[in-house]
């Protein structure tokens, strides 16, 4: 039997953290568990680690360290608190690292942990968006494998013919169109929270939801695309196909479209990131072709969704404005979910900050960070 791949989960207790525990626990022969970290979710960061019992743990909120330190003390578990130590538990050399921190927060540990890591396999798009020339850098000087969870990038991932990427005409983005699809425009201004976090098809955190709500999303994956895959913007599409079925394809010059299908279960990635190169048994739903509806694409209403059209620019304009893109973004999401703007209000202040930014251009990752928390100190500004 082959060794087991040691294993490492950046945001164990978020919907990506726990779909990959879920699938490291149907194939104990595979996997050993290094580390877990989590935000502020003690109770579960807890349940977490005394069923699959990781050798280390770590709690970002230090108040919560004590609860965490009494409950695991019976067992040979190492507990530790805080966020330097979220960064310092990836220097334990891994195979395999899930980066599943929400937002710019997950940026730091990613690249220390592409410094220590076979491989790392990125679930939250905000660090390549952020820092996209930063991260394929360290991921190239510490001959780290970057391998996309996101359904829409591993789907290209799978299909990607890298020996034949000069007869790529293009990659093409699908998207669900999320709840307001069918939606006016005039209907979305008033969009409350709890239409914008009914999500037709995917089960997911209330950030990444509400980023469906938007199109967001499917900007942020546009710009990282364009890091992930070097390839252009102008040679990266988006179609709506609202059954999330085909979850993105690769067209060559050929006229043959490849694409990845599979049921709308995070596990289908993740298992194919953990089992990478390899493939395994997944313990997710599986796609019926016999039930299978019938398969629709629409264009994308850049009227109703703004967001694409922004990205486009952001990556002609730079780094800094991927900044501002992404940081204003997380900004007025935090303040719709807490009932403090409207729906609109979300694209409004992205391209407010966009147009009242200095855009610089920034690269290393002080300078990113620092950057970063000058956008969001402003935008919070247009909110008070």
């Amino acid at each position: 039997m082959s060794e087991k791949k040691r294993i490492g989960i950046l945001g164990s207790t978020g919907s990506i953290g726990c779909n990959a525990l879920d699938l490291i626990a149907h194939h104990p022969e595979k996997f050993s568990l290094e580390y877990i970290t989590a935000g502020k979710n003690c109770d579960l960061l807890i349940a977490q680690a005394l069923t699959h019992r990781p050798k280390h743990v770590v709690i970002q909120d230090e108040t919560q360290f004590q609860k965490l330190k009494e409950a695991l003390a019976p067992y040979d578990i190492k507990v530790h608190a805080g966020n330097e130590m979220i960064v310092a538990i990836t220097s334990h050399e891994v195979d395999l690292t899930v980066a599943a921190i929400v937002g710019v927060a997950g940026l730091r540990p990613m690249i220390n942990a592409l410094k220590y890591s076979q491989a790392v396999a990125i679930a939250n798009k905000e660090p390549l968006v952020a820092a996209g020339d930063l991260v394929m850098a360290c991921a190239k000087k510490y001959n780290a494998k970057i391998l996309p969870i996101d359904s829409e990038h591993n789907a290209i991932f799978q299909v990607f013919e890298e020996h034949n990427r000069a007869s790529i005409a293009r990659l093409v983005l699908t998207a669900s169109g999320g709840p307001f699809r069918v939606w006016t425009k005039d209907h979305i201004q008033n969009a409350t929270r709890e239409d914008a976090l009914n999500h037709p098809n995917w089960k997911m955190g209330p950030k990444i939801t509400i980023d469906s709500a938007t199109l967001v999303n499917k900007a942020l994956e546009l710009i990282e695309a364009h890091y992930l895959f070097q390839m252009p913007h102008d040679k990266i599409d988006v179609v709506i196909h609202p059954q999330s079925i085909i979850h993105s394809l690769v067209e060559y010059e050929d006229g043959s479209y490849l694409a990845q299908m599979g049921a709308a279960d995070m596990r289908t990635p993740l298992a194919y990131a953990l089992a990478w190169p390899q493939r395994m048994q997944t313990s997710g739903q599986r796609l019926d072709l016999l039930r299978m509806p019938t398969l629709s694409f629409e264009d994308v209403d850049h009227e109703k969704f703004p967001s694409l059209n922004l990205a486009r620019e952001c990556l002609k304009a730079g780094q800094g404005a991927c900044i501002t893109f992404n940081a204003a973004n997380e900004v007025a999401v935090d303040a719709f979910l807490k009932g403090k703007i409207t729906f609109p209000m979300i694209s409004h202040l992205i391209e407010k900050a966009l147009q009242n930014q200095n855009l610089m251009q920034v690269s290393d990752l002080d300078a990113i960070l620092e950057y970063d928390k000058t956008v969001r100190t402003q935008v919070q500004t247009y909110i008070m």
